[in-house]
């Protein structure tokens, strides 16, 4: 028998990795039926799509058909899937989640991130009718023809009323045709601080290559722009390079370039250049399919009498018809509820008496101006006339910021109510209010105070 030498190492059979075990089908229809059932807001009808394929070293790969899908379910359901799978398999194990499909390209913000586009905001998801007809058809065009259909694409309309739902459609349809654009997408509050950043650090040179090499920008609220001269000039350019480049730009804001107030003309005639094309609050018949729509993305059934009643109820936009939703789904399985998920005409009206009836409770005008004057000891007179010490101009600054905020109202409608000052007046009181409050901890005290008792 021979000895091992001093130089000799005892050799040992290599371990193998444990062998990836295939999930049980019905296992899995257990993990998703209760995810459904403990966190129905989460519930979407492509989850019966999702592919369950192994369980390796206590993780369960669970492969998605998007990025968007992926995106949601990595920061959304990572820990109610991972509970789910323990209490149906009884082991301490994990839901991981992945996409074969990844775009190389991508969809990024102002800080270089990947932006996490919502799965629910494609075209398929999104109901036309008479007061948005032409803003998603010219979507669909740009989508399937970026930089040749219509370049700019302007899309203005209220808060809620499916401007994000369309700039993210068409990055979603960009991306399935061209895995490897590259697309900006950012608010236009971010692109002023990203250029003043840039001048403050003499950075200008990669600032510039950053936003005039992509293959799409787009911006959302550009009627920010207003008064900032130099951030318009940088602008100014940078568009031109993009358009010459036949590179796609899309722009939203809240009210066409031509009332968009102190902006450069040769801004505002190049905003003109593509299309500009305006949703509208939606119409009773296009509410009823929003609800529908909405409800069945969800794996959700409402029936014909509740849908009538909310869509009756709430005119204003669809994102608190969406909120509707959601409020009906979560009160469905509050202990009490007619049955698990059960939703009738008695439960929405429950519902409705919290949330359905903002608009008879909207926040008014005068309940603004109350809050105002009692804080601040003022006569609604003063806030009314033309003086302008800072112990009047101050609160009336405030009033302007909360209606706003709190009311659909357009700036030259907030400017009738203050004895008929203009837009850019409006404008200029609610930025000066916005900076205060980031700047000055008292009076964002103050503006907050005013605003709890405007909605407790």
């Amino acid at each position: 028998m021979m000895r091992a030498t001093g130089d000799s190492k005892p050799s040992f059979p290599a371990r193998r990795p444990p062998e990836p075990v295939a999930l049980d089908p019905q296992q899995w229809e257990r993990i998703l039926q209760i995810v459904r059932l403990q966190h129905p807001t989460l519930n979407r009808v492509w989850f019966d799509q999702m592919q369950p394929r192994q369980l390796t070293n206590g993780v369960i790969q669970v492969t998605v058909a998007t990025s968007a899908q992926l995106n949601f379910c990595q920061s959304q359901c990572q820990q109610p899937f991972s509970a789910a799978a323990q209490q149906v398999t009884g082991r301490l194990v994990a839901v991981s989640f992945h996409c074969d499909n990844l775009p190389r390209g991508g969809v990024f913000n102002e800080g270089d991130e990947p932006l996490l586009l919502s799965p629910d905001y494609t075209f398929e998801n999104f109901v036309t009718g008479p007061c948005n007809r032409l803003p998603h058809a010219a979507s669909v065009a740009v989508a399937e023809n970026p930089g040749k259909a219509y370049n700019p694409l302007f899309i203005h309309g209220g808060v809620g009323l499916g401007k994000t739902h369309l700039l993210q459609a068409v990055c979603q349809r960009v991306l399935e045709k061209q895995p490897d654009a590259r697309i900006l997408y950012l608010s236009c509050d971010n692109f002023i601080n990203q250029f003043i950043l840039a001048i403050e650090n003499g950075d200008m040179h990669q600032f510039r290559y950053r936003y005039r090499h992509v293959d799409m920008l787009v911006i959302d609220d550009i009627h920010f722009l207003a008064g900032h001269d130099r951030t318009q000039e940088e602008f100014f350019h940078t568009f031109n390079t993009l358009y010459q480049q036949q590179r796609q730009i899309i722009l939203s804001a809240d009210c066409p370039p031509s009332e968009i107030p102190e902006l450069e003309e040769r801004l505002t005639s190049r905003f003109n250049w593509g299309l500009v094309a305006r949703i509208e609050k939606p119409c009773y018949e296009t509410r009823v399919a929003i609800l529908q729509k909405k409800a069945r993305m969800r794996g959700l059934v409402l029936p014909e009498d509740v849908v009538c009643y909310v869509a009756a109820k709430i005119e204003s936009n669809t994102r608190e018809l969406e909120g509707a939703i959601t409020k009906l789904q979560g009160m469905s399985m509050l202990p009490g509820a007619n049955g698990p998920g059960k939703i009738d005409l008695e439960l929405a009206k429950a519902a409705l008496g919290e949330i359905g009836t903002a608009e008879q409770r909207r926040i008014t005008m005068q309940q603004i101006f109350d809050a105002v004057t009692k804080y601040y000891n003022v006569r609604l007179s003063d806030l009314q006339s033309k003086k302008r010490h800072k112990s009047i101009a101050f609160p009336r600054q405030v009033c302007m910021f909360l209606a706003r905020r709190h009311t659909r109202y357009s700036l030259e409608e907030i400017g009738g109510y203050f004895g008929g000052r203009d837009h850019t007046t409006v404008l200029h009181g609610v930025r000066t209010v916005e900076a205060d409050c980031k700047n000055d901890r008292e009076i964002d005290n103050q503006v907050s105070h005013i605003n709890g008792q405007l909605v407790g």
